[in-house]
């Protein structure tokens, strides 16, 4: 009988944390509101890791110059969205902040100028990325035949940027006011369509034209663009607490700055780790396509495991913001705590499927046996750093929603180019292999986890005004 009364209680908290209802995060069960605010969250970094999967699927099916086009756009448009990721930490910060003081006119004052700052990003590296797509991969180390064939597909997807960098930045919004279940629409919604589009112009079925590379991209931009209407009719129609309405667009210089002040240390951790990523496939690239295609499609499988876990994470950074705005910082402490030990558990049992089924994993989306090879090995060395890693992410997230972006800033300089990049330089010429940038990938994964908890211990963050 108590079984099926637990049944009945889990369901009941699954289609709370879905119904979109408003609630208060700073009061009552702590395990709960990690729940509650957890699935929905982790629902939306699900689509976006299926939507990851599915779009390498279709893409390594075109070849491995296509798949390693991709992983190297890939990695110079996370110089462009760690901007908005980084504005996005500013904003969560401080909308939730405000919601925690009970003040949702100044969320949505600080929602529509961080919305401008967005824009300024998307004009400023729109442009030049559109017209130089080519010349972007060949300056990444792309193979001729790389460059020429992911020409369209980088300017595409980097020249029109700004529907990404808006879903993001939107996204943060709602997650800071604690309307997760928006958030999950709107990415599905988005991700949806970008799923369905994806074969139709790739390969032209249906009324569609064959496209290609340059299919994927379109897919991308119209699934998400969707998504960026879907997100600012909920913004005008009420279903948000934050409501962008004439007044709150008023541009305010004072919000602006202080914006940029409290997103600055994001936006310079976020260029640290992916600068170090670019840095990564730079030392890639020389052993050819099989090696870049088949870490491609590792970091496309891992982001399908790793995305549900971000989600956890966002929650932990909602929950730190309000409690600290409502002078909670116990409250804040033992939110990290809860979603720390969902997430280890979680993320383990992650790391065993990768150790038992990683081959048959890869060969879902190549059968090239040189590309099937680099790819398994890089999915279980990672996996390895699972279990510590899962606590990483959580730490980070909390400093992040607590406003202190500084400190994972210095924590990703550190653990990414002051170890990371020598190490993995270092052991792939030792190894006369990429493999030693797997493994030194797996080495600054523990190290971020370790440095992260003896600040996070020394309780700093808990001072930071937003």
């Amino acid at each position: 009988m108590s079984n099926a009364n637990d049944t009945d209680s889990w369901f009941s908290v699954v289609r709370d944390s879905l119904s979109g209802k408003q609630r208060d995060y700073t009061s009552g069960n702590v395990r709960k509101a990690v729940v509650l605010l957890a699935i929905p969250m982790m629902l939306e970094m699900a689509m976006e890791a299926l939507f990851a999967i599915t779009d390498i699927y279709w893409v390594s099916s075109i070849g491995k110059e296509a798949t390693a086009a991709v992983g190297l756009t890939e990695s110079v448009s996370t110089l462009i969205y760690a901007v908005a990721i980084g504005l996005s930490m500013g904003l969560t910060a401080t909308v939730a902040r405000r919601i925690g003081e009970k003040n949702a006119r100044g969320a949505s004052k600080a929602a529509a100028q961080g919305l401008y700052i967005g824009a300024a990003v998307a004009v400023v590296t729109g442009l030049p990325a559109f017209v130089f797509g080519q010349e972007i991969l060949l300056l990444m180390g792309a193979e001729p035949a790389v460059a020429e064939m992911g020409a369209g597909y980088t300017s595409i997807l980097l020249g029109t940027n700004i529907v990404i960098i808006y879903l993001f930045l939107n996204n943060a919004i709602f997650r800071g006011a604690g309307d997760a279940a928006l958030a999950m629409r709107a990415l599905w919604l988005g991700n949806g369509i970008n799923i369905a589009l994806d074969p139709c112009l790739i390969y032209g079925w249906g009324p569609f034209p064959e496209m290609g590379l340059t299919g994927a991209a379109l897919a991308t931009v119209i699934g998400r663009g969707t998504a960026v209407l879907y997100q600012f009719w909920a913004f005008y129609r009420q279903k948000s607490l934050i409501q962008l309405d004439r007044e709150v667009w008023a541009l305010d210089i004072q919000v602006i700055v202080r914006m940029i002040r409290i997103s600055l240390g994001g936006i310079l951790q976020m260029l640290i780790a992916t600068t170090s990523w670019i840095a990564l496939m730079r030392i890639m690239a020389p052993y050819g396509s099989a090696a870049l295609a088949g870490y491609t499609i590792a970091l496309r499988v891992i982001l399908f495991t790793i995305l549900p876990s971000w989600g956890l994470s966002n929650a932990v950074a909602t929950l730190v913001g309000q409690n600290l705005g409502a002078g909670s910082s116990d409250r804040a402490v033992a939110s990290v705590r809860e979603a720390g030990i969902f997430n280890m558990v979680f993320l383990t049992l992650v790391m065993v499927g990768f150790l038992l089924f990683a081959q048959p994993i890869v060969e879902i989306f190549i059968d090239d046996p040189d590309v099937v090879e680099m790819g398994v090995l890089t999915l279980r060395l990672i996996s390895f750093a699972y279990p510590f890693y899962a606590w990483g992410m959580i730490l980070v997230q909390a400093f992040n929603g607590a406003g202190d972006t500084m400190t994972p800033t210095w924590i990703n300089v550190f653990c990414f180019w002051l170890f990371q990049i020598p190490l993995a330089w270092m052991l792939s010429k030792y190894l006369m292999s990429p493999n030693g940038i797997v493994w030194a990938i797996l080495a600054a994964d523990i190290a971020m986890t370790v440095v992260g908890g003896i600040l996070f211990l020394r309780g700093k963050w808990k001072e930071k005004e937003v």
